[in-house]
């Protein structure tokens, strides 16, 4: 079996952030072999407690240091982590991170280098930087909720935190740009990212950005959900035009309606979107979610199954791709790109506790046991 790919081993990456963006953004690059040392308040990422399950799946493969940013012995110790870096993160609204000693300004004093990326609600300038935010906020702003996701239904919210995520991706995605930019420049990078705007760049990317658009532009009567006579959901991928062929075919003793003209295109399935949708709806409470998937299989149409993320990681796709990684009995999803032969990402430890490697850090950093001693007394630090 080929090696993980870790293209990332050697970067060493500070993240001050917390919550889910800028956790979800390093553990992305933890994944790919980075050092990751997770920077948190002495009681702990308040992320632990508001929603624990995403909170282990986004640290694990990181080191965790607890210290009270406000204290002047941490000053000595972010000058240090900073030096020792490539990468640092935050993930504090505007002005937070000068008041703590970690905005860039701060940290390229000491390593000029460094690639120092910023994570807020809207972004560091711009008449919104300082409004509070959450994903659904961003999400709905940037024009995320105004269309269907389903032919007869209303917009609604997805259960993916759809900013706080894009918005760590595209993190990933800059400070990596940035790492090859220094390689020629041997400067480091202010890099401002905005959690609507990312977004807002979805939303864009999906709908476009002419006030006339078509709400339904972007979803198919034949594209949908449905629930089965057995109460599960299935899924029905039917876009091209040999799928509804295939599909008509299958369910022609069922339905045999379905070969009408009018739905003999594309066109006229939207334009008759409304009476296809509630028919097929109708239609797939006539069998079960196991024999749709043996029919639809069978006749070469796309389907399938909602299912769980846990029974997701049971299929045998996910077995076979190694998608799944244990560590020390806890299971987790990993980077989904294959490189070379060789998956990406690799669990090299699990879900550190609040300040579980404090003093394993500092004594990387080059403070002797008095000087850890006396942090420790002080409250600056939480071992």
């Amino acid at each position: 079996m080929a090696e993980p790919w870790q293209p990332l081993a050697g970067v060493k990456v500070v993240d001050f952030s917390m919550f889910v963006p800028g956790p979800f953004c390093t553990a992305i690059l933890a994944d790919l072999g980075a050092e990751v040392i997770k920077v948190e308040s002495l009681n702990g990422d308040p992320g632990r407690g508001y929603v624990p399950v995403q909170f282990r799946t986004e640290n694990r493969n990181k080191r965790s240091i607890a210290m009270n940013l406000k204290s002047l012995e941490s000053k000595k110790i972010v000058e240090r982590l900073a030096s020792q870096s490539d990468i640092a993160i935050e993930g504090f609204r505007p002005g937070v991170a000068k008041r703590l000693g970690i905005d860039v300004e701060s940290l390229q004093r000491v390593n000029p280098q460094l690639i120092h990326c910023s994570i807020s609600g809207y972004g560091q300038t711009g008449p919104w930087r300082d409004r509070p935010g959450h994903d659904i906020n961003y999400v709905a702003a940037a024009g995320a909720l105004a269309f269907p996701g389903q032919w007869l239904k209303a917009p609604s919210r997805s259960s993916l935190a759809i900013a706080d995520m894009a918005g760590g991706s595209f993190a990933a995605v800059a400070v990596l740009a940035a790492l090859h930019e220094r390689k020629q420049s041997s400067r480091g990078a202010q890099l401002d990212l905005s959690l609507f705007e990312a977004a807002f760049f979805w939303a864009g990317m999906r709908h476009g950005l002419d006030p006339h658009v078509d709400p339904k532009a972007h979803i198919f009567p034949v594209n949908d959900i449905f629930e089965t006579q057995d109460g599960k959901r299935l899924t029905l991928g039917i876009l091209e035009e040999h799928f509804w062929e295939n599909f008509v075919q299958a369910v022609v003793e069922l339905a045999p309606d379905l070969a009408a003209e009018a739905y003999s295109s594309d066109a006229l399935r939207r334009r008759n979107g409304d009476a296809l949708s509630a028919r097929l709806s109708e239609l797939m409470q006539l069998k079960t979610a196991d024999q749709w998937l043996q029919l639809c299989n069978d006749h070469d149409i796309p389907v399938d199954l909602c299912l769980t993320p846990a029974q997701a990681a049971e299929l045998e796709q996910i077995v076979a791709r190694q998608d799944v990684a244990a560590f020390a009995g806890e299971k987790f999803a990993l980077f989904p790109v294959h490189a070379n032969g060789a998956r990406g990402g690799q669990l090299r430890r699990g879900v550190p506790t609040a300040g579980e490697h404090s003093r394993e850090v500092l004594v990387e950093l080059g403070f002797d046991d008095a000087e850890i001693a006396a942090m420790m007394q002080t409250k600056a630090v939480r071992s």
